[in-house]
């Protein structure tokens, strides 16, 4: 369960609010106008944002003070967050041991995991020599071997066309429910909310709503997401 309890989020002149609850193994969207304050909600989450009021908590124990990578949690952001000077199987490997000293079991784990995204012909290839969407799957990669219980995706796929991007939504949905990891999506696309997202977050005028059930929410939106959604 990722709970915001009485949550204060400001950066200079910007302030955000957040009171909900996301219950473990939800997908959830976060949508709403550009600069309502996404990005900042997911950053609190991964810890680049400490709360200037009330608390996050996961599974009940407070995040407070937890640095980034002491969070039970993974990222994606638009670059993928490859290393361009490690080759494909070795920013995989990354997911398992940060100084890459894998056993042979360990190894192997990448291996299948470089089979299961289709790359398994470009392990010892680096990413500048890869498309968008194979790098976009290396990452995938390295987070189903990290297997979090939380993910967390700041439109990582952007730069993709429709049906690849749809491709890698999907892939990273699966991977979330075979783990039964809460995932939370950064979205300006209500299509990418109704493809993975079971409910969905309004992030605007300072508040970050409580969800609702995705369809429901972009069949009947409130005013402020109709004039962003241009209904």
């Amino acid at each position: 369960m990722l709970r915001f309890e009485n949550v204060v989020l400001e950066q200079g002149d910007f302030r955000l609010t957040a009171d909900f609850t996301l219950e473990a193994g939800t997908q959830a969207a976060l949508i709403g106008p550009s600069g309502a304050g996404k990005s900042t909600l997911l950053s609190a989450i991964a810890g680049f944002l400490e709360p200037s009021k009330g608390v996050i908590r996961w599974q009940r124990e407070s995040l407070s003070g937890v640095p980034p990578g002491d969070r039970p949690m993974s990222i994606l952001f638009q670059d993928n967050n490859l290393f361009p000077h490690l080759t494909v199987a070795q920013n995989v490997g990354l997911g398992l041991r940060p100084d890459l000293r894998l056993s042979k079991a360990e190894t192997a784990q990448v291996t299948e995991t470089l089979a299961r995204v289709r790359l398994a012909e470009k392990a010892d290839e680096k990413p500048a020599s890869l498309s968008g969407g194979q790098n976009a799957r290396v990452a995938i990669a390295r987070l189903m071997l990290r297997a979090k219980p939380l993910l967390l995706l700041d439109e990582p796929f952007a730069a993709l066309g429709p049906a690849l991007k749809s491709e890698m939504l999907e892939l990273v949905s699966t991977l979330a429910a075979e783990t039964d990891a809460t995932l939370v999506m950064v979205s300006h696309d209500p299509d990418d909310a109704r493809r993975i997202a079971n409910e969905t977050v309004l992030v605007a005028e300072g508040v970050a709503h409580p969800p609702k059930p995705t369809e429901t929410l972009l069949a009947h939106p409130p005013a402020v997401l109709a004039a962003y959604l241009g209904h």
